[in-house]
């Protein structure tokens, strides 16, 4: 925000400021110690030993360290009875149906337009009629400060109400936050002033632009702008022109072309939106968004996958899932202005908010609670239709007791079961 005061070369120095963090990462990469699974795998078990010490702090790490040891060895089993992990998740319904919820989890994260809207924030409220770019910068920080805070409360919430209920609210107050952003928009576009004066243009180019009526539809042509009056609240005088080749920020030609005649005559010049008075349900709807994404669906995901799979299927799990994650992030940033262009502003976020619905229904039915579970009762969750794996599991309390006969189960620890004769 401060750096936008700087005209001239203030996106230089945004741009450049976002290589420090990468520089202190790199060279703490530099003093990284390699993961003491991969050393167990290479055979290096005193130094993975080592390597784990440093890591806890000095702390006891047998438990964890056999840990990873019989992780490796169930992933070898599985690798050795023929076939790849991947292939035997896919065949083993139980990991299969995990996979497939830890997939979807993260697949509905990047559908509900969480990236779209922090990537893009300072563009939606431009978008939503402010016409102070600076101002627009600094209310996308308190976006952004939004998102830590209330990620910092999920920390806190995860353990109150469990895994199950805070993803679910989580996405459906995500929903109910985009209807709002949407409505802004279309309220704004509703109230659309309308183009009173239609100017020819001198070079005969270009004249799609002169033709709009509306200021919202000469907004969702990237190369026309809006220039108009404002008397109070009143937009008049106004009109669609072509903006300039090499800048968005003057019209090619006309009234809005130059800037002392704009200071001069009181007149204004937008690009990419429309003067509306609901600006603030654009920025309403961005605070709630984040409030309600950033406890749940911003770290559940990540959460779960690291719980619903097997130690043999874990690695792969999460790598897929993980996946699945960076190429919806992808796919939906790119498409962002493209959508709001063809769909308008208010319906890619109606579109974004109906796919959060579908979320909210694949959750309440696919997920299951897996809060306070041990690795066996989550994996026994799974052994269910895919459907029903959330609904069978909803009771709260549920709890299983896992009793050890004499002559069998002798996995089970002292901790895990009772004897019984």
């Amino acid at each position: 925000g401060a750096f936008s005061y700087l005209e001239k070369n203030g996106w230089r120095y945004m741009l450049g400021l976002s290589g420090i963090p990468a520089i202190i990462q790199f060279l703490g990469f530099l003093f990284l110690p390699e993961s003491p699974r991969w050393l167990i795998q290479k055979g290096k078990t005193q130094k993975a030993r080592r390597v784990l010490s440093q890591i806890r702090g000095h702390q006891n790490i047998d438990d964890e360290y056999e840990s990873i040891i019989n992780s490796i060895e169930e992933e070898e089993k599985v690798t050795g009875a023929g076939g790849t992990v991947i292939w035997n998740m896919l065949n083993y319904p139980p990991t299969r149906r995990a996979l497939i919820v830890g997939c979807g989890l993260q697949l509905f994260q990047q559908l509900a337009g969480i990236n779209t809207v922090m990537y893009y924030s300072a563009t939606i409220l431009q978008m939503s009629g402010m016409r102070n770019d600076r101002l627009s910068i600094w209310l996308a920080a308190v976006t952004a400060f939004t998102n830590f805070i209330f990620t910092l409360a999920g920390v806190w919430l995860v353990e109150k109400i469990g895994r199950r209920m805070l993803t679910l609210g989580s996405l459906a107050g995500t929903a109910l936050s985009l209807v709002i952003l949407g409505l802004g928009f279309w309220l704004s576009a509703q109230a659309a002033p309308r183009v009173t004066l239609h100017p020819v243009d001198p070079s005969g180019q270009n004249v799609s632009c002169t033709q709009y009526n509306f200021c919202d539809s000469c907004m969702l042509d990237e190369k026309c702008g809006f220039c108009y009056k404002l008397e109070g609240s009143n937009v008049t005088e106004s009109s669609c022109v072509p903006i300039k080749t090499l800048s968005v920020a003057k019209a090619a030609w006309g009234r809005c072309s130059n800037e002392t005649e704009l200071n001069k005559e009181g007149l204004f010049w937008a690009y990419n939106f429309c003067p509306t008075i609901y600006s603030w349900m654009a920025f309403l709807g961005l605070i709630m968004y984040l409030i309600f994404f950033a406890p749940g669906m911003g770290p559940m995901p990540w959460t779960i996958n690291s719980e619903i799979y097997p130690l043999w299927a874990r690695s792969t799990g999460n790598a897929c899932s993980a996946g699945v994650n960076w190429i919806f992030n992808v796919l939906v940033s790119v498409t962002f202005l493209h959508l709001a262009e063809y769909l308008t502003y208010y319906g890619v976020f109606f579109l974004y908010a109906a796919l959060s619905g579908l979320g909210v229904i694949f959750i309440y039915g696919c997920l299951p609670e897996t809060k306070g579970k041990k690795l066996e009762e989550i994996e026994s969750l799974f052994e269910h239709k895919l459907c029903t794996c959330g609904l069978l599991d909803s009771d709260e309390g549920r709890h299983i007791e896992y009793i050890r006969v004499k002559g069998s189960n002798y996995h089970l620890s002292d901790n895990d079961a009772s004897d019984v004769e």
